[in-house]
């Protein structure tokens, strides 16, 4: 039976289990349940949909097979069944199913070492050749929200904050689900294998190579081509970063630095000692060399040449509440949208409260008693290398400026600071 595709879901199309779960079932025009899950099959590269299990009126349940599946629109959460009546197919998945839902959303993610990575928030699917098949797994905040039936506030976050970026890992590095799945009560373990290391996106690898121990992380690094180790170090997070070139031999690590830019060359040398630094610089190019010790120098510059006042802020008496209804409003055209600052009239900081934090808390509550009032802060005189250092000690996206009376002075973000020394090339 031919698969009616629609228009706009051609192959390559691709969306969320999130954006398809309680999606109208339609039977000749009517509304006969809601979709509960997709049923997979591990029988090549990546899993495709068999079935759909749906949800019927009076608590019975039925299992489709996609072959009887004519249309499906994500967005709007709508499916069409082509078959004259679905009692055949009336009754629960067996035993052996493996279900998108079921099994493999909210399980943690683990690496081969059994090293916990993150949740599983969400399941992306893609259609290719009239099927619909498994692709990646979702363990992005964006997945999060996503979850969390905010799916308009994600995306506006998403579309302000380009450091919000989908962790998705390719299905291809799951490892295959028990045969006897029952009520799969496990994790989501990742087939991380040396030899298919080479096939992996760097910030996919650098994502996995931090969640290892400094030893196992040198092992595997050594392993990779020279331009793959490149690109991964320049992905991998700056503590880490630090253990890896510390932890690597001189030559190998300028021969890496040989293949970045000079900008992201700089990025790499700045977490290091100056005498480490020194000695890299000293077996590269002459030319390359001076233009990245120029954008290094310039780490000396005062933070507040690269502020910025496109922060968020509210009063300590405002509720959860109304700070959920007026972030969308007034979080457009802010460089800082994930950190809300609570100020008082005279714009002491008083504490500071996460986004996903905000999300999540008692809607009645007061920002006063859910913020965090131990606030790390950037002095007015502190320098861009000092920036660089905290974001590097404390892993924040964005951090506020005071003056001696901890007043902000405004904001800098850790994409600004880290990248302001590619501006630097000459």
């Amino acid at each position: 039976m031919n698969q009616k595709i629609p228009a706009r879901h051609e192959n390559g199309q691709s969306f969320f289990l999130s954006e398809l779960l309680g999606a109208k079932i339609m039977l000749k025009g009517k509304k006969i349940g809601n979709l509960r899950d997709l049923i997979i099959k591990e029988n090549g590269a990546l899993p495709h949909v068999t079935h759909l299990y749906i949800s019927l009126p009076f608590g019975m349940s039925a299992v489709i097979p996609w072959e009887e599946i004519g249309t499906f629109i994500a967005r709007e959460k709508k499916i069409t069944v082509d078959a004259d009546d679905i009692s055949q197919y009336k009754g629960e998945p067996d035993a052996s199913a493996v279900l998108l839902k079921d099994h493999i959303i909210d399980k943690k993610a683990i690496d081969l070492k059994g090293r916990e990575l993150e949740v599983v928030y969400d399941v992306k699917l893609a259609v290719r050749g009239g099927r619909l098949y498994v692709t990646d797994v979702d363990l992005s905040r964006y997945g999060l929200l996503r979850r969390m039936h905010l799916t308009k506030l994600a995306n506006f976050i998403y579309n302000l904050a380009k450091n919000i970026q989908d962790q998705t890992v390719s299905w291809k590095y799951i490892q295959p689900l028990p045969e006897k799945i029952g009520r799969f009560q496990g994790d989501v373990k990742l087939n991380i294998l040396k030899e298919k290391l080479a096939d992996m996106h760097p910030v996919d690898l650098a994502d996995i190579l931090e969640e290892m121990e400094p030893n196992q992380r040198v092992e595997i690094f050594e392993k990779l081509d020279p331009e793959q180790a490149s690109d991964t170090l320049e992905e991998i997070d700056p503590n880490a970063q630090r253990d890896l070139v510390e932890s690597l031999k001189i030559e190998k690590v300028a021969l890496l630095v040989d293949e970045m830019t000079t900008g992201q060359a700089a990025d790499v040398l700045s977490v290091l000692s100056v005498s480490e630094a020194d000695a890299i610089l000293k077996r590269l190019n002459p030319e390359n060399a001076r233009k990245i010790r120029t954008i290094i120098d310039h780490h000396e510059e005062n933070i507040l040449d690269f502020a910025t006042q496109d922060f968020i802020s509210f009063s300590p008496e405002v509720t959860v509440e109304q700070a959920q209804e007026q972030y969308r409003f007034i979080a457009k055209g802010k460089d800082v949208v994930m950190y809300l600052y609570i100020l008082d009239n005279e714009k002491h900081v008083l504490g500071v409260l996460d986004i996903k934090e905000l999300l999540i808390a008692e809607e009645q509550a007061f920002l006063k008693d859910v913020m965090v009032r131990n606030v790390i802060s950037l002095a007015h005189n502190s320098t861009l290398r000092k920036a660089s250092e905290f974001f590097t000690r404390y892993n924040f996206r964005a951090l506020p400026i005071t003056d001696a009376d901890n007043k902000i002075m405004g904001a800098v973000t850790y994409r600004d600071i880290m990248g302001l020394r590619h501006r630097y090339i000459e």
